[in-house]
């Protein structure tokens, strides 16, 4: 993508206002913006150049015979055939770190919706309600100072999620494929170190991308593994948890309840029993969904553009 001619970018998806991020951005080359697969796929023949996120299946490869770059709005890119994208001279690049300061901040909703009993405290509010004070210890709010997080995956998302642990006076442990120092977290293990770990865990929060190491990493052992008391946080993907083996903990007591944004299955089946387990916050995939997220994401296309046009490495290049 060398030249004067500017590449033809063709914006795609349901709810994502691309085009409109775009051209607020000043961006100069042409473009469209389609709100659905049955109008992508008439116009793939045109573009140089896809953002998208959500319509993406191979079977596209064969309708875009033009296409040289993608750049998703998502970080997960686990559904791309990246071989048959290198094959045919493809580049792509995932949108890492655009929701960063998003997903850290959803993780922390959710922790603290958790052990604030938010959820409790709308539910009165909409029966008003006024709960009295409790006796029970093991029926009151918690706080989060003095406790152990586990931060599964220590990218961009997962090390900001470390910092504002740090802010609320916990102990931060973090699991990565290569184990090392950051400033940031307490002591790194390896994948081996997962269980063991667990053990002394107030709150494990997976942050990780998807691949066939993290799919199922948090299965009955794992939970099993962690105290009664401990709380997950999903911000990764639903597939990272064996959802069975989570429903059957919750609903046992096994742990102290899931804050979850992510199902192995999107949307949940209305059968789900995570819909109805008092001791789970669900949100529908939304963590990074907020007011910035399109011009962040313009950001991230914009700058690869000019590194393709003068040849330079990718962001969050995939291929």
């Amino acid at each position: 993508m060398t030249g004067t001619d500017r590449p033809f970018i063709l914006f795609a998806h349901s709810a994502y206002r691309l085009g409109e991020a775009y051209e607020a951005r000043q961006g100069r080359c042409p473009h469209v913006h389609v709100w659905s697969k049955a109008d992508l796929l008439p116009r793939l023949g045109e573009a140089d150049v896809l953002c998208l996120s959500g319509f993406w299946d191979n079977s596209l490869l064969d309708r875009m015979p033009q296409v040289r770059f993608i750049q998703l709005c998502s970080a997960g890119y686990d559904h791309f055939d990246i071989e048959a994208l290198r094959a045919r001279g493809i580049r792509l690049a995932n949108a890492a770190g655009a929701n960063a300061n998003a997903v850290s901040e959803h993780a922390f909703a959710l922790l603290l919706a958790l052990t604030r009993r938010m959820a409790e405290a709308r539910d009165n509010q909409v029966k008003r309600h006024w709960r009295g004070m409790i006796s029970e210890l093991d029926g009151r709010e918690d706080e989060l100072a003095g406790k152990t997080m586990l931060v599964v995956g220590l990218g961009r998302i997962g090390r900001r999620i470390a910092r504002i642990a740090k802010a609320f006076d916990m102990r931060v442990l973090g699991i990565r494929r290569t184990p090392g120092t950051l400033p940031e977290v307490d002591h790194i293990g390896g994948p081996g170190d997962l269980r063991a770990l667990l053990a002394g865990t107030d709150v494990l929060v997976l942050a990780c991308p998807l691949s066939a190491e993290t799919r199922g990493l948090i299965d009955a052992e794992m939970l099993t593994a962690m105290k009664p008391s401990a709380y997950l946080v999903n911000v990764a993907r639903g597939p990272v948890v064996d959802e069975p083996a989570l429903i059957s903990a919750l609903a046992e007591h096994r742990i102290a309840g899931a804050g979850i944004d992510v199902t192995a299955v999107e949307p949940l089946d209305a059968t789900s029993p995570l819909w109805s387990l008092d001791t789970v916050v669900l949100t529908p995939h939304t963590a990074g969904e907020t007011r910035r997220h399109e011009a962040n994401v313009i950001e991230l296309l914009i700058g690869n553009l000019g590194r393709l046009e003068r040849g330079e490495p990718l962001l969050n290049g995939v291929v």
